[in-house]
């Protein structure tokens, strides 16, 4: 028996379309919302994900402002773009866009950002909002995947809750954000000792590690409820047929493309073994977009009064 699956494009269409009547209004009143997005270099994924962001802006009638500066620019001359952001009132919220080049010091760019134009809520300030539990804009994934389960009427409260992965974009205001809803949870990382029994007790697996079906059967007990944050791609047949030989379609579109995405945890093991489960791709993804669209327009709420 297959779980149920949860569809962030569901969930995501859903937000956008509450989200569309603010905007008007922010309209009729004073201007549209603005995000100015910064994109540095030419990482393709980047370039994809900045891509979505841009047209979910389009769909909604919020102001996208694109800043693609050459991938050799300094941690300087980018501090200073982003200053020109935050002084600018007809900005609402600022999106720098991760991993940045090597050479530029992240943590800097990090605190540029002015904490009430922070869209992806990464900022210091905000990180410390969500430990207060205090309302500022919340990372974005895991704001959404809250934001999935209490659509699709998952309980949190009381439940056993495992995140794996302890990033700062995920983990850590993951675990934050579940147990703010009363979720008991566990953060596990590469150091865990029998990472496999660890997963075994959770009701909600959040996988959020970057690495390609690391959670595998033995990792998960029946009707579990996983969350897999997971956009690896694989581009070895064999290990494609492993994971994908049962799925005709995804196989024709491997031959066809020579390159596939899968999510941090087992396929096959997570359809067979969940209650329900979030697709990859039309998971997670999704969701992400949607917040970055709702602390958006909450931000320029704050901003137009």
């Amino acid at each position: 028996m297959s779980g149920a699956v949860l569809d962030g494009k569901k969930i995501n269409q859903d937000i956008l379309a509450e989200l569309r009547p603010r905007v008007e209004a922010l309209r009729a009143k004073a201007r549209a919302p603005a995000l100015a997005v910064v994109l540095v270099g030419d990482d393709p994924a980047s370039q994809i994900y900045v891509r979505n962001k841009i047209k979910a802006c389009q769909e909604l009638g919020i102001r996208s402002l694109d800043s693609t500066p050459d991938g050799s620019i300094s941690t300087q001359d980018l501090f200073e773009l982003i200053c020109r952001f935050n002084n600018d009132p007809q900005v609402d919220a600022i999106l720098v866009q991760s991993p940045l080049p090597k050479h530029i010091d992240e943590r800097q760019i990090l605190l540029a950002v002015n904490p009430a134009k922070d869209a992806d809520g990464f900022h210091p300030f905000n990180v410390g909002s969500l430990v207060a539990n205090r309302p500022a804009p919340r990372a974005c994934t895991p704001a959404g995947i809250i934001e999935m389960l209490k659509r699709y009427q998952v309980p949190i409260a009381g439940k056993r809750a495992v995140v794996v992965g302890r990033s700062d974009i995920v983990g850590k205001p993951m675990a934050l954000m579940l147990l703010h809803e009363n979720a008991t949870v566990t953060i596990c990382h590469s150091k865990t000792r029998d990472l496999a029994a660890e997963c075994r007790r959770a009701e909600i697996l959040v996988a959020a590690i970057g690495k390609p079906a690391l959670i595998t059967r033995e990792h998960l007990s029946p009707g579990v409820v996983v969350v897999d944050v997971g956009m690896n791609r694989v581009t070895d047949e064999a290990e494609v047929r492993r994971l994908f030989g049962h799925d005709e379609r995804r196989m024709a579109a491997f031959a066809k493309n020579g390159t596939t995405l899968v999510g941090d945890v087992e396929p096959l093991a997570m359809q067979e073994l969940s209650a329900a489960y979030t697709p990859v791709p039309g998971g997670v993804g999704p969701l992400t977009i949607a917040m970055l669209m709702a602390n958006t327009v909450q931000l320029a709420e704050q901003h137009l009064g």
